[in-house]
């Protein structure tokens, strides 16, 4: 199919096929962008030049520490310069990348070590005593420790471990990379928040991340040198793969430890930001920001958010202040963003209740995706384009996951059938353009931050006190959405919302810990199965 009568010597070769590879993109940044810019921290610029220098060095200091290709090299790290670094020097020495979430709790972060077989780990100097618990809770071989300090932040070296300067100050500025011989090489391992208790680990490759980048400049009508805020977090979905991206562009990185209205003002007026991503409450926190912290800007700043949709009144009042929200979604499995509501010029003219709604669907995919649309969870048939009958959103093409690390089971239920399953619900309009309606596995979406809603009501339900409890989202003007736990306590049981919440907060991550606790009984099937849509809607009805 598609070949010619006749290919003799028309194989694959070094001059015609090369792996497609988000290293490239750094490595020809370096020739044609040299004096250009690359990262901004602080008092920190470094040139594309500087940038690759110590990309190679932590290249060359990871090879003389034992790490070979395949091996997984993991972080603790807010988003500063040694995160940005790591995701370029992991992978140039052959190394699978592995960006842990700061904010997880100990048994976490020790499952994913255990689980990932983390030969190094590069920790942020706040994060060491998080790093040290979770290592003294692992079984088997315990990962080295890289202290990365940031005195500036008010994060100085503990001096117990080999720090991150003295680590790479040892390596050679011309180590020769190691590119993929196959694309389909691993290049970073990601773990999801837990659906159902302990996360998976999602695997990239080098095409999907290639060709996000690619996309990505496409959806987000990107011009050359772009100035980046890193907003959303590098150990989430890599930072949606835009520090990969950059470099494409000869753009520049602003790394941002603290994400806070006056920062990103600061870095908006300051260092010229064009471009950044984020949950809606980081729309809040602009909009609603003290007099003190904003600051005047000229030019109109492009916007990504995802997680629960920004309502309405978000999306006008964050416009007329200097930014255009584009509405964009996805999840780990589909290296982040993976549909955009891409935007008609017929829609500019259409009321502002109407534009705002239109602004807030889920849209369509984006160009590095094969297809994405609603399915019939059964059948696999599309479902009716009439905004109203309901299925599961689904993807597939270069930009989905290779699959679960160490989880064949899983990996094949969520690609049964042929197609990424996102146990999204969403309905379709006739134009194709989705919008999600409910999510079927009840995860909740809460500052950006996925919480199994299975997680927390495990966790409830070891409290002596309770006898049932579930757990659904409530709506949250700051955080879009926050766990609720609705509880039946135990005949001649007492425990009140304070106590129970608190309990919650001992055993999990603060932002997985319930906000609310409604005592009472719980609506159920005659089958005895908890009806969590009504919980919703009495949450909903308030």
């Amino acid at each position: 199919m598609g070949w010619l009568a006749d290919e003799t010597g028309l194989e694959k070769c070094r001059a015609n096929h090369a792996p497609l590879t988000p290293l490239s993109h750094l490595n020809r940044a370096a020739r044609l962008f040299a004096d250009r810019t690359a990262l901004v921290y602080g008092d920190v610029r470094r040139s594309y030049a500087e940038y690759r220098a110590r990309v190679s060095r932590l290249a060359s200091a990871l090879t003389d520490a034992g790490v070979r290709p395949g091996h997984v090299v993991s972080t603790l790290l807010p988003n500063i310069p040694a995160q940005a670094e790591a995701h370029f020097g992991v992978p140039a020495m052959g190394g699978i990348l592995n960006a842990i979430n700061v904010r997880l709790d100990v048994h976490t972060v020790s499952y994913i070590l255990t689980h990932a077989g983390t030969k190094i780990l590069l920790v942020d100097s706040q994060f060491l005593t998080l790093a040290e618990a979770a290592i003294a809770n692992m079984e088997g071989g315990a990962p080295r420790l890289i202290e990365v300090a940031d005195p500036a932040a008010g994060h100085p070296a503990r001096g117990s471990y080999t720090e991150y300067e003295d680590f790479i100050a040892a390596g050679d500025p011309g180590f020769d990379w190691v590119m993929p011989e196959d694309e389909w090489e691993s290049l970073a391992l990601n773990y999801t928040s837990g659906t159902t208790g302990k996360p998976k680990g999602v695997v990239y490759h080098h095409r999907g991340a290639y060709l996000s980048t690619m996309g990505q400049v496409v959806s987000w009508r990107m011009v050359m040198h772009p100035v980046y805020l890193t907003i959303v977090p590098l150990f989430h979905c890599n930072g949606w793969c835009h520090t990969w991206m950059m470099p494409l562009l000869g753009g520049t990185v602003v790394c941002c430890r603290n994400i806070d209205a006056a920062s990103i003002y600061a870095a908006i007026a300051d260092e010229g930001v064009t471009h950044f991503g984020g949950a809606p409450i980081v729309l809040n926190a602009l909009i609603h920001a003290d007099p003190a912290d904003r600051r005047d800007f000229s030019h109109v700043v492009e916007v990504f958010t995802a997680g629960a949709p920004p309502p309405a009144a978000t999306l006008a009042a964050i416009e007329p202040l200097g930014f255009n929200v584009t509405q964009v979604y996805g999840l780990t499995e589909v290296y982040g963003p993976g549909t955009e509501c891409l935007w008609k010029a017929d829609w500019d003219a259409a009321p502002d209740r109407e534009r705002y709604a239109i602004k807030a669907r889920t849209g369509v995919m984006m160009p590095f995706l094969e297809d994405c649309t609603v399915l019939d969870p059964g059948t696999l048939a599309q479902i009716p384009m009439d905004a109203a009958a309901e299925g599961e959103i689904m993807f597939r093409g270069n930009g989905v996951m290779k699959g679960y690390y160490r989880n064949p089971d899983a990996t094949a239920e969520a690609f049964a059938g042929g197609w990424f399953r996102t146990g999204d619900i969403a309905i379709q309009h006739p134009d194709g353009y989705m919008k999600i309606t409910d999510r079927s596995k009840d995860v909740i979406i809460s500052g950006g931050e996925n919480v199994s809603s299975v997680e927390v009501e495990d966790v409830l339900m070891h409290h002596p006190a309770v006898l049932l409890c579930a757990v659904v989202a409530r709506p949250d003007d700051t955080w879009g959405e926050v766990p609720c736990a609705f509880v039946e306590v135990k005949p001649g049981a007492e425990i009140g919302e304070a106590d129970l919440i608190a309990y919650a907060r001992s055993h999990l991550a603060g932002f997985k810990t319930p906000k609310a606790v409604v005592f009472g009984d719980l609506p159920k099937t005659s089958t005895g199965k908890i009806q969590k849509f009504v919980l919703r809607d009495r949450l909903r009805r308030g």
